[in-house]
């Protein structure tokens, strides 16, 4: 299947080159080969894990008569900023480059000879409902809360399969490429800590707890988090400041991008929820360059509106998470009279849709909700 970030990859690669991000295993190779229209043998494509295509970049070999050069894993070469900049100078009338990583290749590309103004970003993301079909069935949500949306586990549907990805996935995450990223000597603690944060989904990350349970530092364990931020391991949303109510303003919330991993099924549900807002909001910004956010809702009382969409700084709608069918929750009743948010959305995992106008609220299937709104 052509993923939802293609066609866009394509039309870019004619201006400048291309930056694939995002976590292991999500899909970034083959739809890499995919656009190559060809395979792992492909003369065009080069894996820097591969000693042979290592040695070959750094002779400054690149293959004839080819319009475009895949370079797989290269973030992991210390002076890789300047190594691209200085091929893409010399060949780009000739040559389209697309680039791919495992890890934030924004954050990673920082320091050293700038690659500003020559490159386009992307974040793949693993599956969604709207991506698997444009009209979702709650068969296709269960599949997904149960094995996750990378497609291996995902379309081998088999649970021992899943346990076995899911051990061999977090290993090279964490010892591989974290080691060849990072100055890290404390490994097994981040083993330790990828495992904590998996009870910790949906709710606001306390570093002091993690702390206290890795007896670490605070500037250790908020270093280390933001390590496995930065590998794609979990992300982290800040709470909305709205105006007129006494809003939290530092705590943030954790979540997953393997929501599979979380052992709770409504933080499960939350989790894949969250995951496919932050794709909506990924994909907006990669493609049309709006500054896209995704924050939460909650006040000092602990009212609270599960996620709040921004864009360009201004909220565009709220979501609150309900795995039943339920009344409009009461959080978001309040919240409707004394924010700007111009709509909110309560999605749930059954079948009523309907809507509540005095609350700017619809109420309705998160698999309807991805097909009509989010639509990636």
């Amino acid at each position: 299947m052509d993923r939802y970030i293609k066609s866009a990859i394509v039309d870019d690669l004619h201006k400048k080159m291309v930056f694939v991000g995002g976590p292991r295993q999500v899909g970034k190779t083959t739809m890499a080969l995919n656009i190559l229209e060809g395979d792992e043998q492909h003369p065009a494509y080069f894996n820097w894990d591969y000693m042979d295509d290592k040695r070959l970049l750094l002779q400054g070999g690149l293959p004839a008569n080819q319009p475009l050069v895949v370079l797989d894993e290269i973030h992991k070469y210390k002076q890789w900023r300047n190594f691209v900049k200085g091929m893409y100078d010399k060949n780009k009338s000739q040559t389209s480059f697309l680039i791919t990583g495992s890890a934030r290749l924004d954050y990673y590309r920082k320091g050293g000879d700038s690659l500003q103004g020559r490159y386009h970003y992307y974040r793949l993301h693993p599956l969604s409902l709207y991506e698997l079909t444009s009209s979702p069935l709650s068969t296709d949500l269960e599949s997904l809360l149960t094995f996750g949306g990378f497609p291996e586990p995902f379309f081998s549907q088999s649970e021992r399969d899943w346990k076995r990805w899911q051990r061999e996935r977090i290993s090279r995450v964490i010892h591989e490429d974290l080691v060849s990223l990072e100055h890290v000597r404390e490994v097994s603690q981040l083993d330790l800590l990828a495992v904590l944060l998996q009870e910790r989904v949906a709710s606001l990350l306390s570093i002091n707890s993690l702390r206290e349970d890795l007896s670490a530092s605070h500037e250790a364990v908020e270093r280390w988090v933001q390590i496995l931020e930065n590998l794609y391991y979990c992300f982290r949303v800040r709470p909305f400041a709205a105006q007129k109510i006494k809003s939290l303003k530092k705590d943030r919330k954790l979540f997953l991008w393997d929501w599979s991993l979380c052992p709770n099924p409504g933080g499960r549900f939350e989790n894949l929820v969250a995951s496919n807002l932050l794709k909506y909001c990924h994909y907006i910004e990669d493609t049309l360059g709006d500054d896209m956010e995704l924050c939460f809702l909650r006040d000092q009382y602990k009212r609270e509106v599960d996620f709040v969409v921004l864009r360009n700084g201004k909220p565009l709608f709220g979501v609150e998470c309900k795995i039943g069918e339920k009344t409009v929750s009461k959080h978001l009743s309040y919240f409707s009279k004394r924010t700007d948010i111009p709509y909110f959305y309560q999605v749930h995992m059954g079948k009523d849709d309907y809507e509540i106008a005095d609350l700017r609220t619809r109420i309705l299937p998160f698999t309807q909700f991805s097909s009509e709104v989010l639509k990636v």
